[in-house]
């Protein structure tokens, strides 16, 4: 048995209701004359992973996570209060000073300031709303860039919601530039079936993916996955047949299947319009990928900004285990099959696979090392599939259609086809989908022209995390393996352009701030990296210019972040930084020492 020691602070009966709708009534025992609670690891593990839930209840109940509301929580789950505090205050959406939500404000709009609003006026925003008496966050990118500058309005004192405005910003953007196209296999739905229909869903198609699976079998779905050389759209590219396999291959343990939602790299919004518009292909394909891998617990894990996507998520997902599609005969498969959904809470790291997995667990959304892997132990160091939205509807028409169908489109070795989040300097900014090998020109002339000077001076490629090509790069196919020989990425879709009247120091100087205020700090190369490279940027951007000395020290603290880092985020926080130097996006000069 273990012993916790709870504060004197007591929860309020506002917080003792919230906290009730995802946690339940106490069934700890509290000694009379001390705050004392007697629980167990059992208890720990099987409840530890609320903790995130009950922290949302708490945010969402006064607009702040109050002392006695923590030791409340800590009480119900048997969570250290040391460890609830450093988890709360690991997440941007939590506050736990309640000056920051006056009493009277009834919302805090959070105003993306990464690079697609940036060039879009959000500073004239964020004065426009502060001059309304509106309070203001300034905020990472919110997934909205088709339409920057972006915001997103966090509730207070009442239980999270979609906001009137979501829906109807939401419903203004349902149509994607490409609707009516019938090559389209991915966005088919979108702006066609309604979102919140299940009905309308099956009508067009829905759930006859998961009906042939059924009747293939896990290994035959598997092999077909395998067969169409499908491989992840979040960035790492990892073959999806190979992963769907391992996790098949193990015996005797729970599995887990695991929707990663937690869309935070800047630039991209393609996962938040399938799951907005798409729901139901996201619950379908995902409910494919436990029959495939034997797995009964599915997860879909969706960042906090996205009230609209978590609420369709939640309403096919009740949608479909009234209809007998999730439950213990799943579809009538014989197999037992279910889907929680859990929100995060505003943090980039946790679109790391096991960083997602910590936060799911309860913990502070931090990477661990490999080996070993997801596949062998990932959520409750059980096997875990863990594939993103894209990754995810690709299945569905691959089962349909089979791996040969898919593969006469796109090239040999990048087959299918991909969704592109074009915004930046383009008339249409949106979501675009294109076969594998579509060159980078086509895509921009699909949203162009380009808007501003009308002279393109860079694209930025995969996000923050990715690299910026110049205006040579427009004959450069879309496909993994040409990216990569330009030395370049396709990361998680991104394709933003930027004309030449724009200051790109500017714009470099927020990728730095991003990844340092982003660092999960848990290992030093990526969080003194991180804060230095941001420092340097910060020095260049005074000066003006960029001395070979500053250069060098950006490649220095470059060289060590990739090399030592333990995931992918010091990997290549200095990846954009670097490309927009060697094309010369900043001025040079023979100027001044690094220091």
């Amino acid at each position: 048995m273990a012993d916790l020691f709870i504060g004197d602070d007591i929860a309020d009966d506002v917080e003792i209701a919230a906290v009730a709708t995802v946690i339940g009534s106490p069934t700890a025992i509290v000694h009379e004359t001390e705050r004392l609670v007697y629980g167990g690891t059992h208890r720990r593990h099987d409840h530890r992973h609320l903790l995130l839930p009950a922290l949302h209840a708490l945010q969402s109940a006064k607009g702040w996570i109050s002392p006695g509301g923590l030791n409340h929580v800590c009480e119900l789950l048997q969570v250290p209060p040391a460890e609830a505090y450093g988890v709360a205050t690991f997440y941007d959406m939590f506050r736990l000073d309640e000056s920051d939500h006056p009493s009277e404000v009834a919302h805090v709009t959070h105003v993306c300031v990464d690079a697609a609003c940036q060039i879009a006026a959000n500073e004239e925003l964020i004065a426009e709303l502060e001059a309304n008496g509106e309070q203001v966050h300034r905020s990472p990118c919110l997934g909205q860039c088709e339409r920057a500058p972006a915001l997103f309005r966090q509730g207070i004192g009442r239980p999270d919601s979609v906001p009137a405005d979501a829906v109807e910003v939401a419903e203004a953007a349902r149509r994607i530039p490409q609707q009516g196209d019938p090559s389209l296999r991915l966005l088919r739905n979108v702006g066609v079936v309604d979102p919140t229909s299940l009905d309308a869903y099956r009508a067009n198609g829905g759930y006859r993916a998961l009906a042939e699976a059924i009747e293939m079998g896990p290994a035959a779905v598997c092999a077909e996955v395998a067969d169409s050389g499908l491989s992840g759209r979040g960035g790492a590219a990892f073959p999806t047949g190979v992963k769907w396999r391992a996790v098949a291959a193990e015996q005797g343990r729970p599995k887990h299947v695991v929707a990663n939602c937690d869309e935070s790299e800047p630039g991209t919004f393609k996962d938040r319009i399938v799951m907005e518009q798409d729901p139901f292909a996201v619950v379908e394909s995902l409910t494919l990928a436990g029959f495939a891998t034997g797995a009964e617990n599915g997860w879909i894990y969706i960042r906090g900004e996205y009230p609209l996507a978590t609420a369709r998520l939640e309403n096919a997902v009740g949608q479909a285990r009234e209809a007998g599609l999730l439950g213990a005969d799943a579809a009538g498969s014989g197999h037992r099959f279910d889907i929680e959904i859990r929100r995060g809470a505003g943090a980039y790291i946790c679109g790391e696979e096991t960083a997602l997995f910590a936060s799911l667990e309860g913990f502070r959304g931090e990477p661990r090392s490999k080996p070993p892997f997801p596949t062998t132990h990932g959520l409750f160091r059980e096997p875990t599939a863990v594939n993103n939205p894209e990754t995810l509807i690709n299945t569905l028409d691959i089962v349909l259609h089979g791996a040969q169908d898919y593969r006469s489109r796109g090239t040999e070795r990048s087959p299918g086809t991909k969704l592109l989040c074009v915004s930046g300097r383009v008339s249409e900014p949106g979501l675009y989908e294109v076969p594998f090998g579509t060159t980078l020109g086509q895509v921009l002339d699909l949203a162009g022209p380009l808007t501003g000077s009308g002279a393109l001076a860079a694209v930025l490629m995969g996000g923050a995390a990715g690299s910026f090509v110049g205006p040579d790069a427009l004959d450069m196919p879309l496909t993994l393996e040409d990216t990569r020989e330009r030395g370049t990425t396709l990361g998680s879709g991104v394709v933003m352009a930027f004309t030449d009247e724009i200051d790109m120091t500017d714009v470099l100087v927020r990728i730095a701030e991003f990844f340092r205020n982003e660092s999960c700090g848990q290992c030093v190369p990526c969080r003194v990296g991180t804060v230095r490279q941001h420092e340097t940027m910060v020095q260049i951007q005074a000066k003006g210019s960029l001395s070979p000395q500053r250069r060098s020290l950006v490649g220095d603290i470059a060289e060590v972040m990739v090399d030592a880092s333990i995931c992918g985020l010091g990997h290549t926080a200095a990846s954009a930084v670097n490309s927009a130097m060697d094309l010369g996006l900043l001025s040079a000069t023979n100027g001044d020492s690094p220091r």
